[in-house]
């Protein structure tokens, strides 16, 4: 491969959180005991060996696929045992991040999914002014984004229980 081997490659994409969980399956002439336990030290899901057959991969691959369709299931499950129940009710929470009541207020509309221009439409003021009022709400909170404040929003509006097998 020009540019990158396979190894810098995987260690890329580990890197990545984006891209840290995709099945990597190495295909190589390389199988020397070294790189195919470099390889797998790296973050590797398999290691194949040239000449592979037609089946094998096939077969590896879709190993690969199932166990990651069920590592997904599972992580999900485990999120779901837990449910948040958000207190929207009042700002005053908010207020306690060091928000002024009309930013605290912001963020409110924010983490139940307004738009800028709902928001503004619900407030009583212009799309601009709520933009202006987020922006101050990411610097304040140490966040980039809508989702990030939303998350902070929804920690210190909710409590969360857990829910049993039984009452899901």
């Amino acid at each position: 491969m020009p540019g990158m081997d396979g190894y810098a490659v995987l260690q890329a994409l580990r890197e990545d959180k984006e891209t840290a969980t995709i099945p990597f399956i190495f295909l190589t002439a390389r199988g020397e005991k070294l790189d195919v336990r470099m390889g797998m030290n790296y973050g590797a899901d398999d290691y194949l060996t040239k000449p592979v057959g037609h089946e094998e991969l096939l077969a590896a691959i879709a190993a690969r696929l199932e166990r990651k369709r069920t590592f997904d299931e599972r992580a999900q499950e485990q999120l779901s045992d837990v449910r948040f129940t958000a207190d929207f009710s009042s700002t005053a929470p908010l207020e306690k991040l060091g928000l002024t009541p009309r930013e605290a207020e912001i963020l409110l509309w924010v983490a139940q999914g307004k738009s800028n221009g709902d928001i503004g439409i619900i407030t009583g003021t212009s799309e601009k002014t709520v933009k202006n009022h987020v922006t101050h709400i990411f610097e304040k909170l140490g966040v980039e984004g809508r989702n990030a404040a939303t998350v902070r929003a929804l920690e210190v509006l909710s409590a969360p229980t857990s829910r049993s097998k039984t009452s899901a």
